[in-house]
């Protein structure tokens, strides 16, 4: 692919490291995938952007969103989920590739614009649901599809951490519900059931639980508090359209979990359990096993592999990263309406976590 694709990233902080990291990785690792440049970064402060557009290697910066889109190829939206919506839908409008971080949308209604955009569009629009892209989780994609674990009966998917356990850790964006739209629902939640959905099914109903521990936090720097509008935790009981039944869980308080995205499934045949925090094992069980075997996914004819190191040399967090934009950049280069995950996923996520919601405040199982 000879084209190059000029990018431009909306927020430089956790997400724009990672992605910026991975697309200057990608020639290096994968000599196959589309050329880029590092164009422009958006930010309102100018200051703050053209620091940020030094250290991750753009060119220059603006400070207005449609500025941005209107002079590259490639848009990554990368900011607060309350900025997901207006730039994703106007650079969709005008043929610009999206790669949009999760969730899609604060609302169900914001993800429903975002879905109708693309599909109206000539760009190739995407969800950023990365754990997609761990070599262990497209291992166990692989033995289901194959029918190694036969049909599926349950699936248990937690993601926990610990960040927010003391009541006097600082306020942040993500403790509003005007621009996080939810808490660890959205932001922990959303990756459980996209890789639930990407493995098993789609989620057919659901019986939600939200709770919120501590009701305000201090703001850094000021002598004053502002309150949590958020979730810290969720639970959900879940139906699939397959017929299994499922059960996740969430939270930012479960005291030594730093980053344990955890999801085990479970059928006639076998099991599979995967842990982020292991990232390089897969636990499997197959017909004839007595227990669990511990897999490690390094070999080169292990998903993405052959890319990397010697066999037993793991890879990290980052890596995913990296996965994920090979798979974007090259159907954006070729055009490829119907990468996955695009909007569409990331809708089905979206409507999920709305049914949560729902639940949670009707008591009762709710349908998705």
């Amino acid at each position: 692919m000879s084209e190059e694709l000029s990018v431009g990233i909306l927020g430089y902080k956790f997400m724009g490291k990672a992605h910026a990291n991975a697309l200057q990785r990608l020639p290096m690792f994968f000599p196959d995938a589309p050329e880029t440049s590092l164009d422009v970064v958006c930010g309102r402060d100018e200051d703050a952007a053209s620091e940020a557009a030094e250290r991750l290697g753009f060119d220059r910066v603006v400070t207005d969103w449609a500025d941005a889109i209107d002079q590259v190829d490639v848009f990554y939206n990368l900011g607060p989920n309350s900025v997901h919506v207006e730039p994703s839908v106007y650079a969709l409008e005008n043929d610009v590739h999206v790669l949009c971080e999760k969730p899609l949308a604060p609302t169900l209604e914001g993800a429903e614009r975002m879905a109708e955009a693309a599909a109206e569009s000539d760009a190739v629009a995407a969800t950023a649901f990365n754990y997609r892209f761990v070599p262990a989780i497209q291992y166990a994609k692989n033995l289901i599809e194959a029918g190694e674990l036969g049909e599926i009966r349950h699936v248990r998917a937690n993601y926990l951490q610990d960040w927010l356990s003391d009541p006097e850790a600082p306020w942040t964006w993500r403790m509003d519900a005007d621009t996080a739209g939810s808490g660890a629902l959205g932001d922990l939640g959303a990756h459980s059931i996209d890789l639930a959905r990407f493995l098993v099914d789609d989620l057919t109903s659901v019986s939600g639980h939200l709770q919120t521990f501590v009701d305000e936090r201090p703001v850094p720097g000021e002598d004053e508090t502002r309150p949590v509008t958020v979730d810290d935790a969720y639970s959900a009981q879940v139906e699939f359209a397959n017929g299994a039944m499922g059960t996740f869980e969430a939270t930012r308080y479960a005291n030594g979990r730093k980053n344990a995205n955890t999801i085990e499934i479970n059928g006639s045949k076998g099991s599979v359990k995967f842990d982020l925090e292991r990232l390089n094992e897969l636990d499997v069980l197959l017909e004839d096993d007595r227990g669990f075997q511990r897999v490690l996914v390094t070999d080169e004819d292990d998903p993405y592999v052959e890319h990397w190191w010697p066999p037993g040399h793991v890879l990290g967090w980052e890596h995913t990263f990296v996965h994920e934009n090979y798979e974007f950049l090259s159907a954006a280069a070729a055009g490829e309406a119907d990468y996955a995950p695009g909007f569409v996923e990331g809708l089905g996520v979206q409507r999920a976590l709305d049914a949560i919601e729902r639940s949670d405040a009707k008591r009762e199982w709710v349908d998705v």
